[in-house]
């Protein structure tokens, strides 16, 4: 278990506290309660501005303060409709492989993010997926709303330990089935599955909910410097693999690797989806500072 207090330092809640204001939701639970609605008119009631990023609706810009001060900004509004953001951390085996482990990453990636949905008011929710009793969710948290609650959402992320198997296409399809309300569902792994991730991810951008992805790498997996021979065990399968590597295998693992990477890039950009990849060797503020601003690595 990890302290719970390690996965915020105050230095980074800072940096989250002048993110915050720039993170909205393009979907709504239809649930009730306050949020940044993307939308004019009816009964919504205007709340502050954020700035325009690249893709955002030129309808919403505000263009009378554009006038003044030359820089776009959009408006945001406070509704009655619900928002609900879904973070679904990988803890499979895998995740635990480098130094820092990319685990402690996505633990302060998911921490990050969660604070960023309560300090704006909405709903969040964290699902661990990892194989367990035959489901391959084994954490659902309660649904959590308010600055309050964020003690018991880094202790939903404390908690579990990276270990063991995990479908992460399964994991999205029992997602689903528990929350079929739309929201923000952020998926924050290595990708490192053999299962049909992208396909389960499909289906949940077709039942409207706005998806984000975070790969989490370790250096050593993007700059491989393994050479001999070598008797290798799956973290997750416990099967042991021989292995002769030399620069031919290298090179065939790494475009293995960039055929996944470009995989996730080109279904995130034909589903409007964010995509932000980091490794363990990097400060988290850039790959959440991307995250806001939905860029595509």
């Amino acid at each position: 278990m990890t302290d719970p207090r390690s996965l915020l330092d105050p230095a980074f809640v800072r940096e989250l506290e002048a993110l915050r204001r720039r993170l909205s939701l393009t979907v709504q639970s239809g649930g009730a309660g306050d949020r940044a609605a993307r939308r004019r008119g009816g009964s919504a009631e205007f709340q502050d501005h954020r700035p325009y990023a690249a893709g955002d609706d030129l309808r919403r810009v505000d263009w009378a303060a554009f006038a003044r001060t030359g820089e776009p900004v959009l408006k945001l509004f406070r509704a009655e409709e619900d928002s609900v953001l879904r973070l679904l951390v990988d803890a499979s085996a895998s995740l635990g492989f480098g130094t820092p482990p990319k685990w402690s990453v996505a633990q302060r990636l998911a921490a990050a993010i969660g604070y960023l949905g309560l300090a704006n008011g909405q709903r969040t929710q964290v699902f661990i997926a990892r194989e367990a009793s035959g489901r391959a969710l084994s954490r659902v948290s309660t649904p959590r709303r308010g600055r309050s609650a964020l003690p018991a959402l880094l202790r939903d992320l404390s908690e579990p330990v990276a270990g063991g198997s995990t479908d992460l296409g399964r994991a999205v399809g029992q997602l689903l089935q528990l929350a079929p309300r739309p929201g923000l569902l952020v998926v924050i792994s290595d990708f490192l599955d053999p299962g049909a991730v992208t396909r389960a991810l499909s289906h949940a951008s077709a039942a409207g909910h706005q998806v984000a992805l975070m790969q989490v790498l370790a250096r050593e997996e993007l700059e491989p410097s393994l050479e001999g021979d070598f008797s290798l065990v799956d973290a997750e399968s416990n099967a042991e693999v021989e292995l002769s590597l030399d620069s031919a295998a290298v090179d065939a693992y790494l475009a293995r690797l960039t055929g996944l990477i470009e995989e996730l890039r080109a279904w995130c950009q034909k589903h409007r989806a964010g995509y932000v990849r980091t490794t363990n060797d990097e400060a988290l503020e850039g790959a959440v500072r991307r995250f806001v601003a939905r860029e595509t690595d």
